[in-house]
């Protein structure tokens, strides 16, 4: 499985079969250009996970690609004429014969002021990579690369490490880094905090990693 960073949560998902894109959102750069995709995949509807303006034009530039996302993302995105498959926890999909199985369900809390939205994760084969979006959701499933996010309002370093720990994968990818000046210092953490089975890969945006 290769992986490229195109900027805080939206990675390009490469299994040999299907071509994957997850969470093309508003810091994200570079993924406009991408061609032959399977699948775009959104975890939930907020700008900095799913940039409308710029999603319209590369489901066009790639017309087998299938659109899916949580239940608010896809009224949301009806808004803008974009039509997606909405996903439920528990859902099976298939991607050309790739599966992604749905979990988790709700967006980690900002604020008890704030209202809360939905928000999924994404097994792709069987917990080959999970992708959690906006949450701390631990699957049942073993995972072998995490998508671990590393900063975020509604997240404090100690939940972060506690989460990587809890899911214990062999490789971690970091994602929603974008609110940081200079993300090192969380790398450094999560590298010395977190399970002894696991590495850190960092890839620059843009870059295709192998984990």
């Amino acid at each position: 499985m290769q992986l490229t960073h195109y900027g805080h949560s939206c990675l390009l998902v490469e299994t040999g079969s299907v071509r994957l894109l997850f969470d093309p959102g508003v810091w994200s750069y570079g993924f406009e250009d991408l061609r032959d995709l399977d699948a775009v995949l959104v975890t939930h509807q907020h700008p900095d996970h799913v940039d409308a303006g710029r999603l319209a034009p590369l489901l066009t530039a790639n017309p087998r690609a299938r659109l899916v996302t949580d239940s608010g993302s896809a009224t949301a995105l009806a808004d803008h004429g974009l039509r997606a498959a909405p996903a439920t926890p528990g859902d099976a999909i298939d991607i050309d014969g790739t599966g992604v199985s749905v979990v988790g369900g709700d967006h980690a809390v900002i604020h008890p002021d704030i209202p809360g939205i939905p928000n999924i994760g994404y097994l792709v084969d069987h917990g080959a990579l999970y992708h959690p979006g906006d949450a701390l959701h631990v699957p049942e499933q073993a995972v072998d690369v995490l998508a671990l996010p590393v900063d975020a309002p509604w997240m404090k370093l100690a939940e972060g490490v506690d989460f990587y720990r809890a899911v214990a994968p062999r490789a971690a990818v970091p994602i929603h880094q974008e609110l940081l000046a200079d993300p090192t210092f969380y790398y450094e953490r999560y590298e010395s905090l977190g399970p002894n089975v696991t590495s850190l890969h960092r890839p620059s945006r843009g870059e295709a990693v192998t984990p």
